[in-house]
């Protein structure tokens, strides 16, 4: 097992024309003090050194027994330095031992799956077409098989240091089709990226590829410089909308555009019919508070819109919300900036004309944050207008419940949505076994 504990010289010298020196701290959300220096943001010139370096280690994963056997041999590393990953995680994040060793075993898991999908080789899409110089036109020998594309731009998430982060499924995918990686690393766990990358670079030289051929850069300005770069040939992003956004633009903007893969910010909204409220409203709303305050709120798909009956029966159901919510143990959100997100954005949405607040979510002492949740008429979502913000994310423990009186207003407040990362319907069971007719609430 490789000393993983002092990050010093885990990332290759970079050199350039201009040499940052704006330091990349790491810093305890709990408490909000620095715990340790980690290196200094890239300049565009230091990326570029990063870049060219995973561009000319792009030969050494041809061979698809190596790349299988990098990342086996990836993920045994990252399990035999579990104990001290899991607790640079949690003193970056604040996420819990508990939950990050899960996460840790998952991203050794997805490592390994891709590793076998490597070997296997049907993802290569290999198509032969046999020459036959006697049909009518003639037949040339034809042969079609992927490519990699190059190297891989990897944008690592706040809320998921392990599984979506250095060692995470973009990188793990782009390293199986034979792409080197270079990853932004996330602000909120600069130390624990150093310390992931290091791992993962001692896993290549193990098997004998280079070690450019996975690269960590830090800072804002370090995230452009990467997508802009030529020798960039797909980008990566798990993250917001609006920093998603910012990127996509940036990669369609360049002379020669390259793909753009983001999965960003999401509402994912439920839908509660009348029937399935009828028949287990408490137990809707027991699991409904448990999903929105999960991981304090910070998971990818959070329930932000829930749409329940405005009957007796979605009373019922946001009476046990309530009560599910109310006993939440307040909790650290991932970084200070977004727990001034938070508190701000819960504020500008119970402010708006017919929202209540069952709950009152909002800041708990000078860290934490509470849970809560707010309700509103669902005809205020339904045209443009003050409540379009109600449609909008808020990352962190809260959750807007719509109240409907009639079916046409879900399919009104559904059809004004964009894209999201999952959506849910309640059913009674006679609904879900095809008694009700298909389409109707």
């Amino acid at each position: 097992m490789s000393d993983i504990s002092n990050v010093s010289g885990t990332s290759p010298r970079l050199g350039g024309t201009h040499v940052s020196t704006t330091p990349v701290w790491s810093v305890d959300p709990r408490s909000g003090k620095r715990r340790e220096r980690v290196g200094v943001e890239a300049s565009a010139g230091e990326v570029g050194v990063v870049v060219r370096a995973a561009w000319e280690a792009r030969g050494s994963l041809v061979d698809r027994g190596v790349r299988a056997g990098f990342l086996r041999g990836a993920a045994g590393l990252l399990e035999a330095s579990g104990d001290v990953l899991v607790e640079v995680a949690d003193a970056e994040t604040a996420l819990g031992g508990v939950r990050l060793r899960g996460e840790l075993a998952r991203t050794c898991y997805q490592l390994r799956a891709f590793a076998d999908v490597v070997e296997e080789g049907s993802f290569l899409g290999v198509i032969i077409d046999h020459p036959d110089a006697a049909a009518t036109p003639p037949v040339p020998d034809l042969r079609r098989f992927k490519v990699p594309l190059g190297v891989v731009a990897v944008y690592a998430a706040s809320n998921f240091p392990f599984a979506f982060s250095v060692a995470g499924g973009d990188t793990a995918s782009a390293l199986a089709a034979g792409c080197p990686v270079v990853v932004k690393a996330h602000p909120d766990h600069p130390g624990l990226s150093e310390r992931v990358a290091a791992v993962l670079r001692r896993a290549a030289v193990e098997r004998g590829l280079p070690a450019g051929v996975v690269g960590l850069v830090h800072g804002f300005e370090a995230g452009v410089a990467l997508v802009g770069h030529p020798l960039v040939a797909a980008a990566g992003f798990t993250g917001s909308v609006r920093g998603g956004r910012a990127l996509f633009d940036a990669a369609a903007a360049r002379p020669v555009p390259i793909p753009f893969h983001g999965e960003l910010g999401s509402l994912n909204p439920v839908v509660v019919t009348q029937a399935a409220a009828s028949e287990r409203a408490e137990e809707i709303g027991a699991g409904l508070a448990g999903s929105m305050t999960l991981g304090v709120g910070q998971f990818c798909v959070k329930p932000g819109l829930v749409l329940v009956p405005a009957s007796p029966e979605g009373d019922r159901l946001v009476e046990a919300l309530a009560g599910g919510v109310a006993r939440a143990a307040a909790g650290v959100l991932l970084d200070g900036r977004m727990r001034d997100n938070f508190v701000a954005g819960v504020a500008e949405r119970a402010a708006l004309a017919g929202v209540e607040c069952p709950v009152v979510p909002g800041g708990e002492g000078e860290r934490g944050v509470r849970a809560g949740f707010l309700t509103v008429p669902a005809g205020r979502l339904t045209e443009p207008g003050a409540h379009d913000v109600l449609l909008e994310e808020c990352f962190g423990p809260v959750t807007v419940v719509a109240r409907y009186g009639d079916p046409a207003e879900v399919d009104a407040v559904l059809a004004r949505l964009p894209g999201n990362l999952t959506a849910t319907v309640h059913l009674s069971a006679g609904e879900s076994e095809g008694q009700g007719r298909a389409g109707e609430l």
